[in-house]
């Protein structure tokens, strides 16, 4: 059931329109689309997925095509947030009988919360790379380097580890009964600390030169100064940095389930894909940024990842390069009540009933991530069909969250 709402466009105040791919949005949602659209640098017009739901300043679910400015908080902190999925050449009569062995494998194998490595697992010629990167950042912004305790320490240790929050580790079962490892994570600590940090200085620079704006939190760097062009080099050092934390955290979860299941091969990288982050694409004819907060490329032919809630299905798409969504789709279910919300409303008993037949936590601790909190995955997958195919249907039997 495909639908497409729009928010007309009013061209006496230069506000662009904004296209809505569901019917289910919240007047929240809605007044932050107005003020994003209202911005006047942004391209044709804004496309929301979905999941769309309140975000801080920019709505999460929303794909923002931009000429001349980017908006930091649209991206927000967790700079290259994502997903990775492997298909393994296992079936599911092949997985030990009791779950809780998959999970405690790759519990001892990966950080989760607020842990890191004692020691760096990556490649040393990687965390040079890296080094050499956030060095020449740090350079010209040593105030990165003040937010985070062990700078350099921290960064690298956390490589290959999960986070709090929605991240997750899944052991998940296909359609075929073919075993998958699908996990969301992104840039952890390091990224947080430069999105907090130029989102603050894109604050101080709009308040000294560019005066009112509806929400400060769409406060923005302009193309041709010094700090847009700082940000450009700091986001997209985050968005490397995610892309090798999640491969670095596959293969050590590939390593763990090693030591416990029968000889495997991985037979299918899904996709690995950022979907909060930035970049410049080409649509109808224009260079332009886009930011994806809380969306995923869907360019013709190309492959993505569309999490549903712990305790929901997930999917594999092939999307469908539909133009009217600057090639995009949602990221997952989106959320339809807050976190506290979700604490107020549920406890560990919901959690528990909700979860039946999944190994994962149930206490207390991750009560705001209870499938209830989000929106139905089928009702969003539904919406999208212009946007996307699926080609996998998944269902988790193991989930680890931080």
């Amino acid at each position: 059931m495909p639908v497409q709402l729009v928010l007309n466009a009013n061209e006496k105040n230069g506000h662009k329109p904004v296209k809505i791919f569901t019917n289910e949005v919240d007047p929240q949602a809605l007044q932050q689309l107005r003020n994003i659209a209202a911005l006047p640098f942004v391209y044709s017009h804004i496309a929301a997925m979905p999941d769309v739901h309140v975000g801080i300043g920019a709505t999460v679910g929303s794909v923002i095509p931009t000429k001349g400015a980017i908006i930091p908080a649209a991206v927000g902190v967790d700079i290259g947030c994502g997903m990775n999925a492997v298909r393994l050449s296992l079936k599911a009569h092949q997985l030990p009988d009791n779950p809780k062995v998959l999970r405690t494998a790759i519990e001892k194998a990966v950080p989760v919360g607020f842990a890191e490595h004692k020691k760096e697992t990556v490649k040393a010629s990687s965390i040079s790379a890296l080094d050499v990167g956030i060095d020449k950042i740090v350079g010209k912004h040593a105030g990165i380097m003040k937010m985070i305790k062990q700078f350099r320490q921290t960064w690298a240790r956390q490589l290959g580890t999960l986070g709090g929050g929605n991240h997750f580790i899944e052991i998940c079962l296909d359609e075929n009964q073919d075993v998958w490892v699908m996990l969301h994570s992104g840039s952890r600590g390091i990224g947080n600390c430069i999105g907090r940090y130029f989102i603050e200085l894109a604050k101080k620079d709009m308040h000294r030169e560019y005066g009112h704006l509806p929400d400060k939190d769409l406060s923005y760097l302009v193309e041709g100064t010094q700090h847009f062009a700082d940000y450009v080099e700091a986001v997209s050092w985050a968005q490397d940095y995610a892309m090798l934390n999640r491969r670095e955290m596959m293969r050590l979860v590939v390593e763990a389930l090693k030591t416990v299941l029968p000889s495997f091969e991985l037979t299918k990288e899904a996709i690995n894909c950022h979907h909060n982050y930035v970049e410049q694409e080409t649509h109808f004819g224009e260079q332009v940024y886009i930011t994806r907060k809380g969306a995923i490329s869907a360019q013709q032919g190309q492959l993505g990842i569309i999490p549903g809630s712990m305790g929901a299905k997930s999917y594999i798409v092939r999307g469908k390069g539909n133009g009217e969504s600057f090639c995009s789709c949602s990221h997952g279910a989106g959320r339809k009540m807050s976190r506290m919300e979700a604490k107020r409303k549920f406890d560990s008993h919901d959690l528990v009933l909700q979860t039946e037949g999944i190994e994962c936590r149930k206490d207390k601790g991750v009560v705001d991530e209870i499938p209830a909190a989000y929106k139905d995955i089928e009702a969003v997958m539904a919406y999208q069909s212009d946007l996307v195919e699926v080609v996998h249907t998944l269902r988790q039997i193991v989930c680890i969250k931080g």
